[in-house]
């Protein structure tokens, strides 16, 4: 990572769990930071001022990172399928756009990071923004690796009013290569291709994981499948399947954003009037999937007499949102069949059992989480508990073996129907 000569000015608007680590590894590559935020955050390792027109003063880049949230009952953590869909709220964004035009200048850059769907650059913004120059500029983050995932970026995706490489996406690009621990690709296009770039871009990923957990589906249905087989034999096919990258089976998609992502794209297809609904379906397929997981596990409670426990409610281990929790999903079908579910997980609940026996659920496998990037801690499985003879494991991602378990414990591998 080379140091920059002349460290730029840098804003950053919005210092919660997205802007502030990603404003901290530009501090630490060496230029002059500052945050604001109308919510105190204790995150930054940077100075935090009062007042916008303080923040952006004599700055040269201004970030923007806050939500375009939708309806916290859109988040995934519950069925969603059947709720209308509807476009993001962009109203903090417009907010902060029209503050900057009244305090910045024309030789200042903003920089939105913030999803949005294709079209609302032209549609809700660019009036906004006739004081200042903007470029669109979405991130490829995930929780609990965001610092890594900042310097470290599959592609970075720069997009500006008509696809130009030089200018504003040069000056943002050499910014980056202040910072970047590998050699990212650089796609520059237009504001509508950025956004469509950074929205497909997850869900795909969406889609991606219920197909290969409707193979999981197929397995537990049909008989003598090993799933792990299936799935090892298409990401190997990169010919014409795209790569290994959450091509194993278990747990279904989860996080703040791509359930919501898939609803406000739902939107979008009515909009555009294209005729079909792909990403009704995928949320379908993940609600259906969730509520076959949750029959296993009461098939199982009544079949050993057990109560029902879910290792890991967060969303994914080594963080505490529960936004879009996949746990929460199959609880919420759990307690529709009539059964209780009690959560362990040590990063979202104040009192965790020391000793557990029951039907457990290992949703939680830091290895698959985190295959992406290298976060300390991740590369093998950890048990939140301990965990009584007797008990019932499934193990949904069949990473377990019986040598891994107390004696007389009973190990189901979701997935592996094997004779």
């Amino acid at each position: 990572m080379a140091k920059h000569k002349e460290p730029m000015k840098i804003a950053i608007f919005g210092t919660g769990k997205l802007g502030a680590p990603c404003a901290n590894e530009m501090h630490h590559a060496g230029h002059d930071v500052v945050g604001y935020d109308t919510v105190k955050s204790t995150l930054p390792v940077f100075p935090l001022v009062d007042t916008i027109e303080e923040a952006v003063k004599d700055r040269d880049l201004i970030f923007i990172a806050v939500p375009t949230p939708h309806d916290k009952s859109y988040g995934g953590e519950n069925p969603t399928a059947h709720l209308e869909p509807k476009d993001f709220n962009y109203s903090i964004v417009v907010d902060i756009l029209k503050e900057l035009n009244n305090h910045c200048k024309k030789d200042q850059l903003v920089v939105l990071i913030s999803t949005v769907l294709p079209g609302t650059v032209r549609r809700e913004f660019i009036q906004h923004t006739t004081n200042y120059r903007f470029i669109y500029n979405p991130f490829l983050i995930a929780m609990g690796s965001v610092n890594w995932d900042m310097v470290n970026p599959e592609m970075v995706i720069i997009g500006n009013e008509d696809g130009s490489t030089t200018g504003d996406a040069k000056l943002l690009i050499d910014f980056y290569n202040t910072m970047m621990q590998n050699n990212p690709r650089y796609i520059v296009g237009t504001w509508d291709e950025a956004e469509c770039i950074k929205i497909f871009y997850n869900t795909f990923i969406s889609a991606k994981i219920g197909l290969v957990n409707m193979i999981q589906d197929v397995a537990e249905a049909s008989g003598n499948i090993n799933v792990d087989v299936v799935t090892t034999a298409l990401a190997q096919s990169t010919k014409r399947i795209m790569g290994p990258a959450y091509m194993r089976a278990g747990m279904g998609d989860a996080g703040a954003c791509h359930p919501r992502d898939n609803i406000a794209l739902r939107w979008l297809s009515e909009h555009l009037d294209l005729g079909y609904d792909l990403f009704g379906a995928i949320m379908e397929s993940r609600e259906l999937q969730a509520k076959r997981v949750a029959d296993k596990l009461c098939h199982l409670a009544s079949q050993y007499d057990l109560p029902i426990y879910i290792h890991g409610k967060a969303y994914k281990p080594g963080v505490s949102y529960i936004e879009g929790s996949y746990s929460l999903l199959i609880g919420h079908y759990i307690n529709e069949f009539g059964f209780g579910v009690t959560y362990i997980d040590p990063l979202t609940e104040q009192h965790n059992a020391d000793i557990v026996k029951g039907v457990i659920l290992m949703a939680h496998h830091a290895p698959t989480s985190y295959s992406h990037s290298r976060v300390i801690g991740s590369e093998t499985q950890k048990f939140y508990c301990t965990i009584s003879p007797g008990s019932v494991i499934v193990d949904i991602w069949r990473s377990l073996t019986e040598q891994d378990l107390p004696k007389d414990c009973v190990l189901v591998q979701y997935g592996n129907t094997r004779l």
